[in-house]
């Protein structure tokens, strides 16, 4: 909405006329100045190199205050829904805008178990990678294969088929990361049980073998239905601007998400938890819990090359609100399976200890974030660290559709096409070969 009486003027100092751009103002959050007519009126562009102070799009599905440390989806705060939630419900409230009653809930629930199987030509699609391909360039590819495989929901501009397809890939994505999994380690793929919840049937594709009966943990289920989550959604990051971007050209939604799997494939990005366990692993070939010291030493020194991976975060500059939940399902997990003296993970809260007491890491408030949580409680849970992006692909799924299916209903969206800032050569001709 635009802000009464309230505009921005752009002045010059080339003697070229100001220009007047309307304020807009969202229900929380900064003030945004509509600079949609900036071009056509003093045919110049706005330089901002990663968008960092540009809003790409109008949206109220998740929004972030990083400097308060709160997250919310559509309003409600991300404590809350991890605590009184489970996944399928949270699945539901970002793509319909509200929390389901209880038919509600039980009808959406229904129609995601009844498509948790994939094509069966899906397992000779598999078997041309690589048995030790990395999960993410498995799931890259299974994702966007999909498309071959449902042609009847491949219409971004049908809101049925777009609805047909949300629910699909909701459905098939534990099938599709539970099958990735299976054939790095050469086991047989397991079939959805469709008696289970959504992430029991998960922990029963990962983990069950066809020699004998599997036992659910309720432990392990609660904290990876937690993990789901806390990751659903996280505003307009890289891998759901990947997906907005790739779905304004009109492309179908298994491409689309194929996209966003790609993208959340950066250690930058979806890598972060597994880059954070890496370190660990480093800090233990090196001599475990004594060698902390000398290990944030060479963290502090400006000169050493040394990072301290999931610590701190790029939007929070207060705490992670989901790292305060996931430190809870941590200890939780380590004490169900009896793993608190297990040394990897002495080492990870011996480091937390630190980082939570040192002058040096609270001044600049690099306290542990969800990714170093999520891959201590992931490898308790017995999932290897080459697949931690993957289950993260998973729970950002329902986030990914939801912004698609958001931006598809905006009558103000257009084909992304970011501008640029030209440095390279001007017009030149052609020399001849002889004389270059």
């Amino acid at each position: 909405m635009t802000a009464a009486n309230q505009k921005a003027t752009l002045s010059f100092s080339d003697g070229s006329p100001s220009v007047d751009f309307p304020i807009l103002k969202g229900t929380v959050g900064p003030d945004v100045i509509d600079i949609r007519k900036l071009y056509g009126s003093t045919g110049k562009f706005t330089f901002d190199p990663g968008f960092l102070s540009t809003a790409s799009c109008q949206s109220s599905i998740t929004y972030i205050d990083g400097d308060k440390g709160e997250l919310l989806y559509r309003g409600y705060p991300i404590e809350q829904l991890a605590t009184k939630c489970d996944f399928l419900e949270t699945c539901y409230l970002l793509l319909n805008g509200e929390l389901p009653n209880a038919p509600q809930k039980s009808d959406f629930v229904a129609r995601v178990t009844q498509h948790t199987m994939v094509n069966e030509q899906m397992h000779f699609f598999l078997r041309g990678f690589r048995r030790d391909a990395h999960p993410m360039a498995v799931l890259t590819g299974l994702v966007g294969a999909l498309s071959a495989f449902y042609p009847d929901s491949m219409n971004l501009n049908d809101p049925h088929q777009r609805e047909i397809s949300a629910i699909r890939l909701i459905a098939k994505l534990p099938t599709l990361v539970a099958m990735a999994y299976k054939y790095s380690i050469g086991q047989p793929f397991i079939y959805p049980n469709n008696d289970l919840s959504y992430t029991a049937n998960f922990t029963r594709m990962m983990f069950a073998t066809p020699c004998e009966d599997y036992k659910v943990n309720d432990v392990l289920v609660r904290a990876l239905d937690r993990i789901f989550i806390l990751h659903a959604d996280h505003e307009q990051n890289a891998s759901t601007s990947t997906v907005r971007l790739c779905a304004s050209s009109g492309t179908n939604p298994f491409a689309a998400i194929a996209a966003g799997v790609a993208c959340l494939w950066g250690p930058a990005h979806g890598g972060a938890n597994e880059a954070a366990l890496n370190m660990l692993y480093d800090i233990q070939a090196q001599g475990g819990v004594e060698k902390i010291g000398e290990f944030i030493t060479k963290v502090k020194d400006k000169n050493s090359s040394v990072r301290l991976m999931g610590f701190g975060h790029r939007v929070y500059k207060n705490y992670d609100p989901r790292a305060k939940l996931m430190r809870e399902t941590c200890h939780e997990v380590l004490v169900a399976l009896g793993l608190e003296n297990d040394p990897l993970f002495k080492l990870a809260m011996a480091l937390e200890k630190i980082a939570l007491e040192d002058d040096y890491f609270v001044q600049r408030k690099l306290y542990p974030n969800v990714d170093f949580y999520s891959g201590i409680v992931q490898k308790a849970v017995g999932i290897p660290v080459s697949l931690f992006t993957a289950i993260f692909a998973l729970a950002r799924t329902v986030g990914w559709i939801a912004q698609l299916n958001e931006m598809i209903t905006d009558p103000e969206y257009k084909i992304g096409r970011p501008r640029q800032l030209f440095t390279g050569a001007a017009t030149r001709d052609v020399p001849d070969i002889s004389a270059r």
